[in-house]
């Protein structure tokens, strides 16, 4: 074998091996970066490890991760909602009124806020299914709308006449785990599945990944992206509930920005903005970032201010990738 064969040789494994890291990255990237930030911020800060303060982290990561996988499923159509966080302040609203009214009736409080986080969701789903207006343009009047709505409800003032029955939702425990870490979990898993192994999911992945090949198969393409709005709805409602059953009180100020982190969490797990790519296991790995960056960054005694600077840029830098992903694709 000559030198020249020899070195080729040795330049295609190196290409392939170089080739192989580059595909494990792309798919397993987010997962590598999550275990580097456990461990950098374990290394940093004493606390970050322990139980108490873990178990706070997965606390109050489970609203933004309720709302993230609703947003998922938005995303996953090619859309987006930044409603949520208004939805959420009046879901809340209309739970804490009726548990006002009947202090016995937790369940109707939660069910009379659950169906309005629906109508809600509905109701965005029709401006932008069927009328046609562009999700960003609809759910930016959702989020004004609602909330000014929510002020006038509330006369801009906290209620916060809860029933200890109502107050379980987020600070009781099941078996040891908090409720709302527990109620994030069960929607993780039950979106999981619905997107993995249904009729339903795969649809939603049709609409998002070309719209015009799934109207041409049959496929309700309006259908699809009007039950994704009132799915977002739904969500909304059950993370507006059960925040306001852990701070026991609803703020009308509740849920401000929260779009932004649940939309985060979405594309830093790998979501494409452009539809029809990512899933519920990633986003939760993003839901975990999100919680344990802002956590380390607290012990650490870092601004908010820079929290949100490193954000940002962590969004930008996920967009980055997936431009980047769909560009080799191509």
């Amino acid at each position: 074998m000559s030198t020249s064969t020899k070195k080729m040789g040795r330049a295609g494994a190196r290409s392939r091996t170089l080739g192989s890291l580059g595909q494990l990255f792309a798919r397993y990237g987010i997962v590598i970066a999550l275990g580097l930030i456990v461990l950098a911020l374990s290394v940093l800060s004493d606390n970050f490890l322990t139980s108490g303060n873990l178990t706070n982290v997965l606390r109050q990561v489970s609203i933004n991760g309720i709302l993230a996988v609703g947003m998922t499923f938005v995303i996953l159509t090619g859309g987006i909602d930044l409603s949520i966080g208004s939805v959420l302040a009046l879901t809340g609203m209309v739970a804490s009124l009726v548990v006002g009214s009947k202090p016995h009736s937790p369940i109707l409080a939660i069910l009379a806020a659950l169906a309005v986080g629906v109508v809600a969701g509905a109701c965005s789903g029709i401006f932008i299914a069927w009328v046609r207006l562009p999700a960003f343009v609809v759910t930016l009047g959702m989020l004004s709308a609602v909330r000014g709505l929510t002020l006038i409800y509330s006369q801009g003032m906290p209620i916060s006449n809860l029933s200890s029955g109502f107050k379980f939702l987020g600070q009781g425990t099941f078996l040891g785990i908090p409720v709302s870490v527990v109620l994030f979990g069960a929607t993780a898993l039950a979106a999981w599945v619905v997107l993995a192994y249904t009729v339903y999911g795969r649809r939603v992945y049709a609409v998002g990944g070309n719209m015009r090949s799934a109207h041409t198969c049959g496929i309700n393409v309006r259908g699809i992206i009007f039950s994704v709005y009132a799915l977002m709805g739904l969500l909304s409602a059950l993370a507006g509930v059960t925040l306001t059953a852990r701070t026991t009180a609803a703020l009308p100020q509740a849920g401000v920005a929260y779009e932004l982190d649940a939309i985060a969490a979405v594309v830093i797990g790998g979501t494409s903005l452009t539809g029809g790519i990512g899933g519920i296991p990633l986003t939760v790995v993003g839901v975990l970032i999100i919680g344990l960056l802002n956590n380390g960054l607290d012990l650490l005694g870092i601004s908010s201010y820079y929290q949100q600077v490193i954000k940002g840029l962590m969004i930008v830098a996920a967009v980055l990738i997936d431009k980047a992903r769909h560009a080799d694709a191509a």
